[in-house]
């Protein structure tokens, strides 16, 4: 078995990555990191640790490196591990065993503790238990695969064929509609890993922004496969509340100068926000038992912006969709 680390400016975590790597109760033939232009010394990190390092010439995003790693290895089984997440000492052991238990079975990833590797504030905190428990709530046989912590059969990788490397973005989703269509694929709770996610609010609602705008052309692209849909990570009646809301508050908006206006009016976004704070609750007692009442508020607070953000996002997507088509078209 082949571990591979893409790796870009990765210093902050990489040595923390590699040691959970080395201390495994059930070691990786080889152990590659696919350094992908850093500039911040993570590649001397890798080798001081005796690991393979790969060294891509120009920064070309995670799906080149995970190309590049699988070139360079040799191993049955491929384990892609993120260069932000720390492995349990059984994880690596984990997979292999639901691999070697299972022959029909390509795929296995895993879930996130719900510490952060590196603690570094409130808004990590958000994002780490919201990945745990979407991911938690879909434990079983599934129809995508999040490559953060993944093993994954040589030939079935090579039968789905090579990550897309133009995509920076929601790589993650468009294999998945490849590989679910050739192989099984199972989320465990038997592989877990430390993350460190993002800590500020901003650079996270770009991200979202980025990865919300090619989710419909690729969830048309998936249903052309004849791929299941893909596990979902938000609740779709929080996303139709939000939606309900963020149209119901345009209307308001442009009522008002038209003399339009009726004070019932402002009561629709409110019924709908509130809509979208409980149309999770699970998630909200999650949150609560793990962090308490008062961050729970907050987290809720951080939810509806990613909400917004991705509403906003699909919507945007949707229309340079129609928009391209209508162009070729014509």
């Amino acid at each position: 078995m082949s571990l591979v680390v893409p790796c870009y400016n990765a210093a902050k975590t990489l040595r923390l990555c590699l040691e959970s790597v080395l201390a495994q109760t059930r070691r990786p033939g080889e152990v590659v990191v696919v350094d992908d232009a850093s500039t911040d010394g993570s590649a001397e990190i890798a080798e001081e640790l005796g690991c393979r390092v790969v060294r891509l010439p120009e920064n070309r995003g995670v799906s080149a490196a995970r190309n590049a790693g699988i070139d360079a290895t040799t191993g049955d089984v491929i384990f892609f591990l993120d260069a932000d997440v720390a492995l349990r000492p059984d994880a690596v052991a984990g997979a292999m065993e639901i691999l070697e238990r299972d022959p029909e079975v390509g795929c296995v990833h895993g879930v996130y503790d719900v510490e952060p590797l590196i603690d570094d504030g409130p808004v990590e905190w958000y994002r780490i238990l919201h990945a745990v428990h979407w991911r938690r709530r879909h434990l079983g046989e599934v129809n995508s695969v999040v490559f953060a912590l993944a093993a994954i059969r040589r030939d079935v990788l090579l039968a789905a064929g090579r990550f897309d490397e133009r995509l920076r973005d929601c790589e993650d989703v468009e294999y998945s509609s490849r590989l679910a269509v050739r192989s099984r694929i199972v989320l465990t709770d038997t592989v877990v890993g430390r993350h460190d996610d993002g800590s500020r609010l901003l650079p996270i609602l770009t991200e979202q922004w980025r990865r919300a705008l090619p989710l419909i052309p690729l969830a048309l692209a998936t249903a052309r496969r004849g791929a299941a849909k893909p596990e979902h990570a938000n609740s779709p009646a929080g996303i139709l509340s939000c939606a309900l809301a963020l149209a119901c508050l345009v209307l308001v908006l442009l009522s008002v100068p038209l003399g339009l206006f009726h004070p019932l009016a402002s009561v629709l976004p409110a019924a709908f926000v509130a809509g979208f704070a409980a149309a999770d609750p699970v998630l909200v007692g999650f949150v609560r038992r793990q962090r308490g009442v008062a961050f729970t508020a907050y987290f809720m607070a951080v939810h509806l912006a990613v909400h917004v953000v991705l509403v906003t996002g699909l919507a945007a997507g949707s229309l340079r969709l129609l928009c391209g088509s209508r162009t070729e078209a014509a």
